[in-house]
């Protein structure tokens, strides 16, 4: 059968693919368009296999929220330049709001369906990357929920809605007003942004962390050659310290020093008009903890020319 123009061209708005991948598909299939995405579907899940062991470090963080519910989510790409993408940034807004509808969990929304597509996440993040032709993945999530107040969001560094390079979600548990709530929400999801607090509250720090903390203090202390009840009562006060620095509601208010994080809160009631507790917080930034290959770009651009 003579494959025609006009078939490449519905191949290639179907499917995404070049034109030459197009064509040989359909001579592969002797002009069956339906056998012909079939064709390209592998051929495209065997390029995103071949893709799947580069690192992927850039990317977008995209949130959602709806009524009490917000989500966050981090999908990662090789580049910027792919994150700066049309088809890249649609994928990462129907990601977080499909999340939405899960618990939150990495699990949890690769396994749900993706509305556009009719297959899930994970199969829909597969076909873009044969699509997009980088690397992909589904690297992290954070849903909070509250039952009455709200969830606030923040993106740090946004390139279009609801999405950007950093993505805070902070929840407020309250009976007052919806509206004032979600202006002091804000203001504390821009603080968590500014200094990344390890917990809520002092007493919410993981253990294991504010111990090596300890055994650090105790160590730099006994360099004093001080008896041991004065170390332990330095160590005692560092301690305090580092949890006032390390806790949200405890540190100095980025948007007025003068008052801690839970001053703030407290002073907010009264515009609120009802008590507020802060029942949760997530905070991701891209990349963060991914290990980047170090590439030498020449060499790369000259192993590109050779193909």
């Amino acid at each position: 059968m003579t494959v025609t123009a006009a078939m490449v061209k519905e191949l290639r708005e179907k499917t995404g693919a070049g034109m030459m991948d197009c064509k040989k598909a359909l001579a592969e299939t002797n002009g069956d368009m339906e056998a012909a995405v079939d064709w390209l579907r592998a051929k495209g899940i065997a390029k995103a296999d071949k893709k799947s062991g580069r690192t992927a470090a850039e990317g977008l963080i995209g949130i959602a929220a709806a009524g009490t519910r917000a989500v966050v989510v981090e999908i990662n790409s090789e580049t910027d330049f792919v994150a700066r993408n049309d088809a890249f940034q649609d994928l990462v807004r129907g990601v977080a709001s499909v999340a939405l509808g899960t618990d939150g969990s990495v699990e949890a929304i690769s396994a749900a369906t993706y509305p556009a597509t009719g297959k899930s996440v994970q199969e829909t993040i597969t076909d873009a990357i044969a699509t997009i032709g980088e690397n992909m993945n589904l690297r992290r999530a954070a849903l909070l929920s509250v039952d009455d107040g709200v969830v606030a969001t923040y993106i740090h560094n946004g390139v279009a809605d609801g999405l950007g390079k950093l993505g805070v979600l902070v929840a407020l548990k309250s009976t007052g007003d919806k509206e004032a709530l979600a202006v002091i929400g804000r203001q504390v999801a821009m603080h968590v942004a500014a200094t990344n607090p390890l917990a809520i509250r002092a007493e919410e720090v993981d253990a294991a962390v504010a111990e090596r903390e300890r055994n650090v203090f105790i160590e730099q202390s006994r360099a004093s050659g001080k008896p041991d009840n004065i170390i332990e009562k330095m160590v005692e006060g560092r301690m305090r310290k580092f949890f006032e620095e390390v806790a949200l509601l405890s540190q100095a208010f980025v948007m007025n020093p003068d008052l801690t994080v839970g001053a703030a809160v407290k002073e907010a009631e009264k515009t609120v008009g009802a008590p507020i507790e802060v029942t949760g917080m997530a905070r991701l930034l891209l990349g963060e903890g991914v290990e980047k290959e170090a590439t030498d770009f020449a060499a790369e651009v000259a192993a590109a020319a050779k193909g």
